[in-house]
């Protein structure tokens, strides 16, 4: 089928991209803890811009805590656990791809 035939290179793109994401907001958290920084110099609207939709969208339902935002945290659990369930090596995509190569 169409599907197990682009399966690998779905599988690759989709791990590549969730480790980036977990990456850039394992970053974002390690900066709540230098509030100075400006996200809009330098490298960090590298960081900045594929994160803050989603910060943003998660801050107007989870206000800071103690003064800490804590909505890189809460994305940082739910991409690790996206990732584990679609493309880790008990993931439902892993799965279906050493199946449709054992048959195939």
């Amino acid at each position: 089928s169409l599907f197990l035939q682009y399966l690998p290179i779905l599988h690759f793109l989709l791990g590549l991209s969730l480790s980036a994401l977990s990456i850039a907001f394992l970053i974002r958290i390690i900066l709540t803890w230098y509030p100075k920084v400006n996200l809009n110099q330098g490298l960090w609207p590298l960081i900045s811009w594929p994160t803050e939709p989603f910060l943003a969208l998660t801050r107007t339902f989870v206000a800071p805590i103690g003064g800490v935002d804590v909505t890189p945290v809460i994305w940082l659990g739910l991409i690790s656990l996206s990732r584990e369930l679609l493309v880790g090596q008990q993931g439902i995509l892993s799965q279906i791809l050493t199946k449709s190569s054992l048959i195939g």
